[in-house]
């Protein structure tokens, strides 16, 4: 299980939400309101992870100590924290793109571009937020991206950005952006300008910002006063940086904008006054604008974005952005540590420390509304254990442990897990089945019925079944293999009919169930799928009635059965024994080529039960096992009868004395 946000520690008889330590203000924006408090405010620093801060700050436009409507999120990382690490965007492969200098072709770009949420996720941060400027290949710097960009598409960034002690690009002699270098135990250097290149040895972590806005305590956002009638000195959403004096903190700011009646943006000066506010005494103007996006992961794992970005207020979605800065950090300790998740199919076992002797307890569920409790334990103890039983397969699970010590009840931030699903394929339907086929008006016929009697049909075959006018399987351009039985062409038209008809029969020892059936199939042009007689699905054919007439709504790949279709269908009217698979394809219009083959198979669940090993050592034996979801059982003989070792015993290993007396042991769920 990753690192989650803090746990929450407080006292009371109910439980609390996750972040409930005092961040009420947070909880507020996260909510869609807005603190009443006029003038201009920054909120109290609340510990979101061990080593970081959360505030956030705002200004009325009338009785603020600035002419904009603004509201600001900021992080305050501790760069004295020995567990806090830095990570920015990596250098990504090569391509064919133009060089954003002098616009020839190049053979490289910078980075891949990624949702600030995304760049969380896939690196697994706790904090990520946008950083550095940067542009589509070929564009230049000035020309804004595409806010519809793809993830992953290529950019070229702006300045300096090294990754992991790896220059992805590196800042120019006449580059005067300003930029902020951190070594691998985050020693920060600011550069306010780049006026002469300055080395980047040392390096492990390097962004760069547009410009500077606050050098040795003096606002020198106000040198762009003058400018604001010009991009990016206006009015805007920014993304700020900033360092402390004695370079203890790292400031990491986003500020709204673009969004009338909650938040204008602000100007050069305005975004320095907030650093001020902070407690930076340098600082720098980032990109910013649609941009700007700060992320956090939430106790679950999944990403919190804590701003409004403008680019979702008014396109519905995040922009990708070139340029990234992400922070790991540990939880905030606190009453519950070292929570750990083993999951098994349908069962999970659940470990957890506390800081004094405390009851057992976990709340679960199938959403963050944990609905669900398991029977309290009252011995006290700090190291826990709970088996949670009854799960389904293949599914996300939520979780809080709650301990109670005294008269305090403690109750942990959620989590989650996805339990294990240990399935087995079989083939019920393969590719070389046999199939009976006709070219008949079957309207108004039950043919796809299983007590259906198909003898009278013509002919019969195996797959893949063929009819084109090139009069042979190899002249059909690129088709798939095995083309082992052809059928007849209209003789009318010299051409393929408009539908053919087929069935066969296969033998399962599965009753019907919630069990996937995976269908996949070589089609030209469309087909419906019937099994015992009910439609379990139908590719590129019109809803409704279908009949012999019915044409296909399009063809496949290159007009060819040269690619599969796929689909999955519970196996609820497959039956134990025999059953009957019945297909009609259909053709889009008067064409030369018709293909049909498909196998069918079926996944079944079981449940795997790790080894159960057993080491003595002088008068004791130590008995382990992999995995979770199990409770250890003993037993005198090996029929049993067996019951439970005392505990119950639920986590590996368990240490027992060893006696002259025959003792069995073995694991169940």
């Amino acid at each position: 299980m990753p690192p989650r946000a803090p746990q929450t520690r407080h006292t009371g008889k109910a439980p609390r939400p996750a972040f409930a330590q005092g961040a009420l203000l947070l909880g507020l924006l996260l909510n869609g309101a807005l603190p009443a408090a006029a003038g201009t405010v920054l909120g109290p620093w609340t510990p979101v992870f061990k080593g970081v801060d959360y505030a956030v700050g705002t200004n009325t436009a009338s009785g603020g100590g600035m002419p904009d409507l603004q509201v600001v999120y900021a992080m305050r990382v501790d760069l004295t924290d020995p567990d806090i690490r830095f990570y920015a965007s990596p250098r990504t492969a090569k391509g064919s793109f133009l060089d954003k200098d002098n616009y020839a072709p190049a053979s490289y770009y910078d980075t891949a571009g990624y949702k600030t949420s995304s760049f969380l996720r896939n690196h697994g941060l706790q904090v990520a937020i946008n950083a550095n400027n940067f542009h589509d290949p070929g564009t230049a710097p000035s020309e804004s991206p595409d806010y519809g960009e793809a993830e992953g598409s290529p950019f070229e960034v702006d300045g300096v950005l090294i990754s992991q002690g790896v220059t992805v690009t590196v800042q120019s002699a006449n580059d005067g952006a300003a930029a902020f270098l951190f070594t691998t135990n985050n020693q920060a250097t600011f550069i306010a300008t780049n006026w002469p290149a300055h080395s980047t040895a040392g390096t492990y972590t390097g962004v760069s910002a547009l410009y500077t806005i606050l050098a040795n305590g003096v606002n020198v956002g106000y040198g762009y006063i003058n400018d604001q009638g010009t991009f990016p000195h206006g009015v805007n959403p920014r993304t700020v940086f900033g360092l402390s004096q004695d370079r203890h903190y790292l400031y990491l700011m986003a500020i709204d904008g673009r969004q009338a009646g909650y938040s204008d943006g602000d100007l050069d000066w305005e975004a320095a006054e907030w650093l001020l506010l902070a407690g930076a005494w340098d600082g720098a103007n980032m990109d910013g604008g649609g941009s700007t996006c700060l992320v956090m992961e939430g106790s679950t794992g999944a990403p919190i974005e804590l701003n409004r970005d403008s680019s979702t207020a008014s396109y519905g979605y995040q922009r990708t952005v070139g340029a990234h800065f992400g922070v790991y950090a540990k939880p905030v300790p606190g009453f519950f540590s070292d929570i750990n998740v083993l999951p098994a199919d349908t069962a999970a076992t659940i470990t957890f420390t506390t800081l004094d002797p405390a009851t057992t307890q976990v709340e679960y569920g199938l959403t963050t509304n944990l609905t669900l409790l398991t029977v309290p334990d009252t011995l006290m103890a700090t190291n826990h254990a709970v088996l949670l039983t009854g799960l389904t397969p293949s599914t996300e699970y939520f979780f809080a442990a709650i301990s109670t010590a005294g008269t305090n009840q403690h109750v942990s931030s959620s989590y989650s897990f996805f339990t294990t699903n240990y399935v087995t394929t079989n083939i019920l339907c393969d590719f070389a089945n046999v199939w009976k086929f006709t070219t008949a008006d079957l309207d108004g016929t039950p043919w796809t019925a299983s007590g259906y009697d198909d003898s009278a049909w013509e002919a019969s075959g195996a797959g893949l079944l063929w009819a084109n006018t090139y009069g042979s399987a190899s002249d059909q351009p690129d088709p798939p293999e095995p083309m082992n039985t052809e059928m007849a062409l209209d003789p009318d038209t010299g051409v393929p009919f408009s539908t053919y008809y087929f069935r066969t029969h296969f033998t399962s020892t599965n009753p019907p169930g919630n069990f996937p059936l995976q269908f996949q199939d070589y089609v030209a042009d469309g087909a419906v799928f019937y099994l015992n007689g009910a439609e379990v699905c139908r590719v590129r054919m019109p809803a409704g009635p279908v009949f012999n007439a019915t044409l296909a709504t399009n063809a496949p790949c290159n007009g060819y059965a040269t690619c599969p279709d796929d689909f999955t269908t519970p196996a609820t009217n497959l039956v134990a024994g025999d059953n009957v698979l019945a297909v009609e394809v259909h053709t889009i219009a008067v064409t030369d080529s018709v293909t049909f083959g498909m196998s069918l198979t079926i996944t079944n669940p079981f449940t795997a039960s790790p080894p159960l090993t057993l080491v003595s050592s002088n008068a004791a034996a130590a008995l382990s096992w992999k995995g979770g979801g199990f409770i250890l059982q003993q037993a005198s003989s090996p029929i049993g009868p067996w019951t439970n070792v005392p505990g119950p015993v639920i986590t590996s290993p368990f240490t027992t004395r060893m006696t002259n007396a025959s003792c069995f042991y073995r694991l169940a769920k």
